[in-house]
C-alpha cells in the first residue's frame, strides 16, 4: 500500500481541501499528515489521520523583530521534517500550501520524494512560488494560474463531497427553519468575520422581512441577546460553528461570505447565488483577485467591506437577478476532487 503524506496549514482553507481528497483516498492508500500545532492539528486529529508537527514559522507581512527570527526556526523546522519523512518513508507529499507545508516539501525534495503541490487561489501564495521548482507538478483551481508555472496543471478546486450532498427541506428541518420563504446563509470562515457579523445584527430587522437567516458567526464572535421579533414568520438562528455545512449550503437560497478560493469553489459547485465580501485588510488581496474573476463572469456578486451598510439590497438583488440565475445554471463548474486524486495516482505509479 502507498503512503502518503500530505500538508497544509495556517488556515482551515489549506487543510479542509486536502481532507476532501485524503477522503477518496483512504482506503487504498496509508495517510499521514504534517503541519503545525495550529488548526489542521485539530481537524486532522477529528478526522483520525496520524498527525506528525513540526514548529514552522510564520512570515508576519509588517515590519516586526519577529521576521528576523525566521531564518533560525526554519531551519529547525526542516531537520524536523526530514527526521519525520526518513522514519516513514512516505511515496509522494501533496502540499496544500501555507508556511506549515514547506518543511515536509524541503524535507521530501532532500530525499528525492515526489511532491505535489495545489494553489488555491488565482494569484500564486508566496509558499507555491517558492517550492514549485521542487514539484513535479503545480496543480491549480483556476486554469489561468496553471500558465504561470512550467509544471501548472489546472486540475479544479477540490470540493468536500459531503457538500453536494444536502436537500433542502431535510436541512431546514434540521435548523428548524420555515418550510417556505427563501434563506439566507451568512458565515465569514472558520473563525467568523466581525465586519459580516456586525452588518448583519445591524440590518437584521430588515434581513427578516425578506429571508430565514442562518447566521455561523465562528467561536470568537460576541454573544447577541437582543434579537428582533419578525411579523414576516422568519426566523433567525445564530450559530458559533456548524460542522454540516452540507445542510448549511442546502437549505439556503442566497450566501453572504468571504470570497476565500474554497469558499467560493463551494458555493459555484452547488450553483448558489452569493454576495461576496472579499477580505481586504490584513491580506494579500487574493480575494479580492478571486471575487473579481467570477465576478467578471457574472457568476457571483461583490459588496465591498466598506459597502456592507448595502447588504440588505444587495442580498436581495443577488436572489431576483435573472441573468446571474441563468449564468449559473449554464456554468460548467464542478468539484476537481477526482481530477486530483487521478493525478496523485498517475504520480504513483510513475515512480514504480
Amino acid at each position: 500500500m502507498k503512503r502518503i503524506l500530505f500538508t497544509g496549514g495556517g488556515s482551515a482553507g489549506h487543510v479542509v481541501p486536502n481532507l476532501a481528497v485524503m477522503r477518496e483516498l483512504r482506503y487504498s492508500h496509508e495517510l499521514l499528515y504534517m503541519g503545525t500545532g495550529g488548526i489542521e492539528q485539530t481537524l486532522v486529529g477529528n478526522a483520525g489521520y496520524p498527525f506528525f508537527r513540526v514548529d514552522c514559522p510564520k512570515l508576519i507581512r509588517s515590519f516586526t523583530a519577529e521576521n528576523l527570527k525566521i531564518p533560525f526556526r526554519l531551519r529547525a523546522a526542516e531537520r524536523q521534517a526530514l527526521g519525520i519523512l526518513e522514519k516513514r518513508k512516505p511515496d509522494l507529499v501533496f502540499s496544500k500550501g501555507g508556511f506549515a507545508s514547506y518543511p515536509a516539501v524541503w524535507a521530501a525534495h532532500k530525499l528525492n520524494i515526489p511532491v505535489l503541490t495545489h494553489e488555491s487561489d488565482l494569484s500564486p501564495g508566496l509558499c507555491t512560488k517558492l517550492i514549485a521548482r521542487r514539484c513535479a507538478a503545480v496543480l491549480t483551481s483556476f486554469p489561468d494560474t496553471a500558465e504561470k508555472f512550467r509544471n501548472g496543471v489546472y486540475t479544479g478546486s477540490p470540493v468536500r463531497r459531503e457538500l453536494l450532498c444536502g436537500e433542502k427541506q431535510r436541512a431546514r428541518k434540521k435548523f428548524g427553519l420555515p418550510e417556505k420563504g427563501s434563506v439566507l446563509l451568512v458565515f465569514g470562515g472558520g473563525s467568523g468575520s466581525r465586519a459580516i457579523n456586525r452588518a448583519v445584527e445591524e440590518a437584521l430587522p430588515a434581513l427578516l422581512e425578506h429571508f430565514s437567516v442562518l447566521h455561523i458567526c465562528g467561536k470568537s464572535a460576541q454573544e447577541n441577546r437582543d434579537l428582533p421579533s419578525s411579523s414576516s414568520g422568519n426566523a433567525y438562528l445564530r450559530k458559533d460553528y456548524e460542522s454540516d455545512m452540507g445542510s448549511a449550503y442546502a437549505c439556503a437560497d442566497v450566501v453572504l461570505a468571504r470570497a476565500g478560493s474554497n469558499t467560493v469553489f463551494e458555493i459555484l459547485a452547488l450553483k448558489k447565488r452569493a454576495v461576496l465580501v472579499p477580505l481586504s485588510h490584513s491580506s494579500r488581496g487574493d480575494q479580492i483577485e478571486n471575487a473579481r474573476y467570477f465576478e467578471k463572469r457574472g457568476l457571483v456578486k461583490i459588496l465591498p467591506e466598506e459597502r456592507l451598510g448595502e447588504l440588505v439590497q444587495a442580498v436581495c438583488e443577488a436572489e431576483t437577478d435573472p441573468v446571474l440565475g441563468k449564468n449559473l445554471e449554464s456554468a460548467a463548474l464542478k468539484s476537481g476532487t477526482d481530477c486530483i486524486v487521478q493525478y496523485i495516482k498517475k504520480t504513483l505509479s510513475a515512480e514504480t
